[in-house]
């Protein structure tokens, strides 16, 4: 397989939040033209392809995610011009492009949206999912929206109801409808004929939801504290049969244009997540999965995890790992400063494609949210729950200047910026030989020379305790990589552990020989060992 492997399975795929990437145009917003200006520090880091956050044009309910015309640039990034020339500079750099498909809702403000809501009877209005009330007038039915509240909101105009899996500015469309289908499969052509190389499908398991309406029944495990939405279990307005069909549309469609992929947003668990390869592949390239990032952090659970994940692939399905994105916690907060060197070598040489959210390279930590500078929706609507996403989505740290250099010193960003960007940003630590920067630059090297560690086979390595160990192999090319998930030092004997350390997470200990099968490693170690 490894010979005929595409780029999407050899590569690594870097996220972009354009807000927060780099601001070209001195507003304190990053955007397409600040993208594009940076693709040189990219291609100098190493990554395959970049996966750009949603940039089109929008009411900013949930920062991009509410659409009201998904071919054109919101002007605060720019417009189709610094798109166009974006694409091209990173095709010239060899860099790939994926987009953020949002397929499952537009704004509500999305003239689709205003012709659906004018009257029962407008052409439009089978293009979103409107139903009757209850009989005691209140919504169709229990299911709740992923920010909290019901996913139902009337409409006095028309005396219905019409249905959100997110905010009530983002309504759904109806996947049933043929019309809405084309459209949205037109939106991917759109992209396609502009030269992108693939799609982020969002909310993907969100697609199509029951015919029937039916009740949600109630969670057993949920407990008081956890997110409304986990109070049920979304067996009729998630994760529906009907959606592989729409994705084998999606998936044709992608095929017509190359060398392409598909990556959907999906958090499910691994049995499920794996449905979404489709039958004979014939689904998403990448279902991503997150389980890296809610797993507890610790080598046993971790490695029950891989071997889980690897056990249920199905024959045609390439693996993919992800440890950070928009929605998350960042995993230097989540693990550690320290852990997160190890964690960085454990995306980069487990078999399959990672993912890394930017900044992750540097280290950037969550940032505190003054409750007057909070943006999101999520944590406006849940305040004090520990929800709210704008800790994880702070400014890019580029230099120790005022701003870090993310946009001019008399901006001010939209978010603020950590207390340590001073000593925590990509012009310090490209000059720093041992930084967490030098560290996946050298990781990210390492993986491009040897196909052992990109897309050769898998092998867990017996070990207990903190110690987490695998072998990578390839026409006879084998590494070993040995990971100390724990603070304090350990030992260990086996006969895998013979060779020479390639790449240490300290930088420190390349060529040395480990000798009598025994390997040491230091608190928050780890290590990839080429094998003799």
């Amino acid at each position: 397989m490894a010979d005929r492997t595409s780029w999407w399975q050899r590569g690594v795929i870097y996220q972009i939040y354009p807000r927060s990437f780099m601001d070209a145009s001195g507003d304190g917003v990053g955007d397409l033209r600040g993208i594009a200006d940076r693709l040189d520090y990219l291609e100098w880091l190493g990554v395959e392809a970049v996966w750009i956050s949603p940039f089109y044009p929008s009411p900013m309910a949930d920062f991009g995610y509410d659409i009201t015309d998904h071919t054109a640039v919101h002007p605060l990034f720019g417009d189709l011009e610094d798109f166009d020339a974006l694409v091209e500079e990173a095709h010239r750099l060899g860099i790939r492009v994926l987009l953020d498909y949002v397929p499952c809702h537009t704004s509500a403000e999305h003239p689709w949206f205003v012709e659906s809501r004018s009257a029962r009877d407008n052409p439009k209005r089978d293009w979103y999912i409107w139903c009757d009330p209850a009989p005691d007038g209140g919504p169709p039915n229990n299911w709740v929206a992923m920010f909290g509240g019901a996913a139902w909101t009337f409409d006095e105009g028309t005396g219905q109801y019409y249905n959100h899996a997110h905010l009530v500015e983002q309504p759904d469309l109806n996947w049933r409808n043929r019309a809405v289908r084309e459209a949205m499969l037109g939106v991917m052509r759109f992209w396609l004929e502009r030269g992108v190389d693939g799609f982020r499908v969002d909310a993907l398991r969100h697609l199509i939801k029951d015919e029937k309406l039916r009740d949600n029944p109630p969670n057993p495990d949920y407990r008081p504290g956890d997110r409304p939405f986990d109070a049920l279990l979304p067996v009729y307005n998630t994760d529906r049969p009907e959606i592989h069909d729409a994705i084998r549309e999606m998936r044709r469609l992608l095929d017509a244009y190359g060398d392409t992929t598909m990556v959907g947003e999906l958090y499910l668990p691994i049995e499920r997540l794996v449905a979404y390869y489709g039958e004979n592949g014939s689904g998403v390239h990448l279902p991503a999965n997150f389980h890296l990032i809610s797993t507890p952090w610790n080598a046993r659970e971790i490695s029950a995890l891989i071997d889980a994940y690897e056990g249920v692939l199905p024959p045609c399905a390439w693996p993919n790992w992800v440890l950070g994105n928009h929605d998350r916690s960042r995993v230097a907060t989540r693990v550690g400063t320290a852990q997160a060197r190890v964690a960085a070598m454990l995306l980069l040489t487990l078999r399959g494609t990672p993912t890394i959210y930017y900044g992750d390279e540097i280290g950037m930590h969550d940032v505190r949210i003054p409750p007057e500078g909070v943006q999101d929706p999520f944590e406006k609507q849940t305040p004090g729950l520990g929800y709210g996403r704008d800790p994880a989505r702070t400014p890019m740290q580029w230099t120790p200047d005022r701003n870090a250099g993310f946009c001019p010193p008399a901006a001010d960003p939209w978010l603020p910026l950590a207390d340590d960007y001073r000593a925590v940003n990509v012009a310090a630590e490209r000059e720093d030989p041992t930084s967490t920067l030098t560290l996946h630059r050298r990781l990210l090297a390492l993986r491009r020379a040897e196909p052992a560690l990109a897309v050769g086979s898998y092998e867990p390595v017996m070990a207990a305790g903190d110690l987490l160990a695998y072998a990578r192999e390839h026409h006879g090319r084998r590494f070993l990589v040995a990971l100390n998930l724990g603070h304090e030092p350990l030992s260990s004997e086996a006969p895998a552990f013979e060779g020479r350390v390639a790449l240490s997470t300290r930088l420190d200990r390349e060529g040395e020989e480990v000798v009598g099968g025994v390997l040491r490693l230091r608190g928050d170690e780890g290590v990839v060992i080429e094998g003799v």
